[in-house]
């Protein structure tokens, strides 16, 4: 849905409906962010501290990805508009200041610190943040894989047999590890338990994992057939055929 399909769709709907459909969406945008770069919620409020973006707290951010923030002030989406442009800049421009004051941050920010895109690959602002936050724009492609809770086990299933290429764990381990371009520990201890049938990825893990997902099986040699979203639609049948395949036969 684009933004003048959103405009057009806010006409015919309450007010009301709008914020709190905008409230879900930023809920889901702050929390796919965090997942991506494996952060936790004091990281975008100590960079916007340290280089004085403007206030956001520790529990605004908490709040904001579970949805439960009303009415943040302006503030709060310029804090983090900026910090989201000076992140698609890179780390080097303001490496030594965060050398000086904030080294624990800068080690954080080293191992994963990608941006919020949009679709023309530009970041978003405060102004699009705010948007997306009142219903007035959609997610931008890639942030709205639609994962229901009830489908995730099953493509985590789908996952393991697909970059697994069905062979076991145990034989497949190194290749699929070197692949998985993520380097945060808890995140590669995660997939790894997903991958040996330990654990399952809830819908949330899935939505923020895909597009390393995606990478890795393209890194295995995977056919990359229509992006992240392709790849999706390919685990879905996959996870398809795989319950199709244990069902007891009648």
């Amino acid at each position: 849905m684009n933004k003048s399909d959103v405009e057009s769709d806010s006409a015919t709907r309450g007010y009301r409906e709008r914020l709190d459909d905008g409230r879900r969406a930023m809920a889901h945008l702050i929390h796919v962010w965090h997942e991506r770069n494996g952060w936790s919620h004091k990281v975008l409020p100590a960079l916007a501290e340290c280089l004085d973006l403007g206030r956001v707290h520790n529990s605004q951010i908490s709040n904001l990805r579970n949805g439960k923030l009303a009415s943040p002030g302006p503030e709060v989406f310029l804090a983090l508009g900026q910090a989201n442009a000076i992140l698609h800049a890179g780390l080097e421009p303001i490496r030594d200041r965060l050398v000086e004051g904030h080294p624990d941050l800068l080690k954080v920010l080293s191992e994963s610190s990608l941006p919020l895109e949009g679709a023309d690959g530009e970041p978003l602002g405060a102004g699009a943040l705010f948007e997306i936050f009142v219903g007035l724009a959609a997610l931008p492609a890639g942030f709205d894989w639609r994962i229901e809770e009830d489908e995730a086990a099953a493509l985590s299933a789908a996952l393991a047999d697909c970059l697994c290429n069905g062979k076991s764990w145990r034989q497949c381990r190194d290749k699929v590890m070197e692949a998985y371009p993520v380097t945060k520990a808890q995140r590669r201890e995660r997939f790894a338990e997903v991958m040996a049938g330990l654990r399952d990825y809830n819908s949330e893990e899935l939505d923020g994992e895909l597009l390393d997902l995606h990478a890795t099986q393209v890194a295995l040699g995977g056919v990359n057939r229509q992006g992240a979203e392709g790849f999706l639609d390919d685990l879905r049948a996959r996870s398809e055929l795989l319950v199709a395949q244990e069902a007891p036969e009648t």
